[in-house]
């Protein structure tokens, strides 16, 4: 099953919690043509980040992190 890619402006939680603004999907690394993903803390000093797609899509390492219950290392927040 292929997950939705996230869209700007959408809030995604990682496993740890914390959550995350969209700001831009797919970007793309300008050497490599990898694809990256551009979020927000919304937490702390709201700081930007960037990490590959593939791996904000995966599911959540269950080996490293046994007592996660989220399957994904990133999810969607539901709107309300």
């Amino acid at each position: 099953m292929e997950r939705e890619l996230p869209k700007v402006g959408e809030v995604w939680q990682h496993f740890k919690q914390k959550e995350y603004k969209i700001i831009a999907c797919p970007v793309t690394h300008t050497e490599t043509r990898e694809q990256m993903i551009c979020y927000q803390a919304l937490y702390g000093d709201y700081g930007y980040f960037v990490r590959p797609l593939a791996m904000f899509m995966e599911p959540t390492d269950k080996v490293k992190y046994p007592e996660v219950q989220q399957a994904f290392r990133f999810i969607k927040k539901k709107s309300v």
